[in-house]
């Protein structure tokens, strides 16, 4: 189906296959800028709102598309942080960025093509490892959206000025900004096939309730942090220290007998999901370094994890 011009409305209008075709990159930016899938999906639906909104000749007049439904979308999500910071500060206990499936099991430590129409995937790279989104929530709204454009979808800083609404040379700082903390926050991250095996090794360990084999693990400096949303059973602080980790852990199976886990790609690299009656109940994402786990983040917030209930 195309959208067509009438007869003197200048030249033709963008076909809608060319304009649904944006959806992905916008879903791919928004969740990066957002931390959240249920509300990328939001701000994509609003900026899709704004689009149809318009009459014919005003869609005609924009030369770009595609550039327009970035801009608005990117100024959604900046509006969308703002109000999402005062919301956090009155969540119960920790805020964990919502994870991403890869929709098959993986193996070796390689992750599986995955299910599903590839159109609707958030793609697994770099950018939405876990550990860097954390990050990215240590950053102010202006921050984040300036990084995220510049930096990871390579937009330069005359177009970012326009959606952040400040200049080239302020959104340069800003960015820059946002590398020093990305620099300063960021541990060396192990390779997918040996992540795989200490996260087996780890599995097996909490399934045999060998709390020694757990212990030797996790580095001693370990952390792990639950997101349970005032929804789920969780630590309301993040847990400190390889022994307290693995009683803590060791403790949730004890509280759920039958929990069944399995090893799933989450955010692009190796991680466990726990199923308890058929229902995921938590996602659990890893940081590696040395064969040892530095940090675990375990959502169990069931707002977070529809996705994986689908």
């Amino acid at each position: 189906m195309t959208i067509r011009s009438e007869p003197g409305h200048g030249r033709p209008g963008p076909s809608l296959s060319a304009i649904t075709s944006e959806r992905r990159q916008l879903i791919n930016l928004a969740y990066r800028l957002l931390g959240s899938l249920a509300e990328a999906e939001d701000a994509v639906q609003e900026t899709y709102a704004r689009w149809y909104a318009m009459s014919r000749q005003q869609q005609e007049a924009i030369e770009s598309p595609g550039a327009w439904l970035t801009k608005v979308a990117s100024r959604i999500c900046l509006d969308m942080l703002g109000s999402a910071r005062a919301r956090r500060e009155s969540y119960v206990g920790e805020w964990i960025p919502e994870p991403l499936p890869d929709g098959t099991e993986w193996m070796n430590g390689r992750p599986g093509d995955g299910g599903g129409d590839p159109a609707d995937r958030v793609a697994l790279d770099e950018s939405v490892d876990m550990a860097f989104l954390v990050v990215l929530e240590s950053m102010t709204p202006a921050e984040r959206v300036a990084f995220i454009l510049h930096d990871v979808f390579r937009y330069p800083f005359t177009e970012v000025a326009a959606i952040v609404g400040r200049t080239p040379a302020a959104c340069r700082q800003l960015a820059s900004s946002a590398r020093r903390r990305i620099r300063a926050a960021r541990a060396p991250v192990a390779p997918s096939v040996q992540q795989a095996r200490v996260i087996r090794d780890f599995k097996q360990a909490w399934e045999a309730k060998d709390i020694a084999a757990l212990v030797g693990l996790l580095n001693p400096g370990a952390t792990m942090t639950a997101d349970g949303g005032g929804r789920a059973g969780a630590a309301l602080r993040p847990v400190a220290g390889a022994e307290r980790i693995a009683r803590y852990i060791l403790e949730i199976g004890d509280r759920a007998p039958g929990l069944k886990l399995l090893e799933r790609s989450v955010n692009g690299r190796p991680g466990l999901v726990a199923q308890h009656g058929g229902s995921t109940v938590t996602v659990a994402a890893f940081g590696v370094a040395n064969d040892l786990i530095t940090h675990i983040w375990a959502v169990r917030n069931p707002e977070k994890l529809r996705t994986w209930n689908e």
